[in-house]
């Protein structure tokens, strides 16, 4: 998907040539030129950045971007003739996140574009996998950070070994892993134990897991291959 831009100035040339430059690069570009119809835009559309011009007619850029940060968090960058520090700070504190002093070069103004994009990626991936630290499974939660798993509400307690096994299989349903991989991926290549140690953890592991061990919903057996987890939707 395109990433769409709104650009405001009350500059028409200046408005032109940035449209037609990101345009270029398969940008989608609205276009704004006061302070009335920015907000407007701004309220109507969702954008995943706003180039945004200190001095407009109706209301100012500050003006503006003080109202838009009261529904929105989308990166803004402020668009100054005045090259004054004034402007520079205000625009920050109001809630930007870059300026740019006119005359600039277009260069200049898609590379910071390109580089806020950049990081608000980062930072909703960054997001994602923070949240992606919570497992849930049918009955069965665990969270990763804090070592918890629960089933249907209720807390188990599992050892360090089969919280780490559940830990392996969970993240990776529908892997089958030998119980030769399995006992050298969390006991480690130097253990002195043989397979069978697997077997015990993941009797044990299903008894506290599983509504019954005997017929197990999450850790299931590949006969004569090794051991996986399963998805489970309900």
């Amino acid at each position: 998907m395109a990433t769409k831009v709104l650009v405001v100035d009350d500059e028409k040339m200046i408005v032109k040539g940035i449209r037609f430059s990101l345009l270029q690069d398969g940008y989608e570009v609205d276009t704004a030129y006061d302070g009335d119809e920015a907000l407007q835009k701004a309220t109507e559309n969702q954008y995943d950045i706003i180039l945004l011009d200190v001095m407009l007619p109706k209301h100012s850029g500050l003006e503006v971007l003080q109202q838009i940060r009261e529904f929105s968090s989308v990166p803004v960058i402020m668009l100054t003739a005045k090259g004054e520090d004034m402007d520079k700070i205000l625009g920050l504190d109001y809630g930007a996140d870059d300026y740019i002093t006119k005359p600039f070069n277009i260069l200049e103004v898609k590379a910071r574009i390109k580089a806020i994009i950049r990081r608000v990626a980062g930072s909703r991936k960054d997001k994602e996998e923070e949240e992606e630290r919570i497992l849930e499974n049918g009955d069965l939660r665990m969270d990763f950070d804090n070592r918890r798993v629960t089933v249907a509400g209720k807390e188990i307690n599992l050892t360090s070994k089969e919280f780490e096994l559940l830990e392996l299989l969970a993240t990776h349903p529908g892997k089958v892993y030998s119980r030769s991989m399995l006992l050298q991926t969390v006991w480690g290549k130097d253990y002195p134990g043989d397979v069978r140690t697997v077997d015990v953890h993941i009797r044990r592991l299903r008894e506290k897991v599983e509504p019954n061990a005997s017929e197990p919903v999450y850790v299931q057996t590949k006969w004569g291959v090794g051991y996986y987890f399963r998805q489970n939707d309900r």
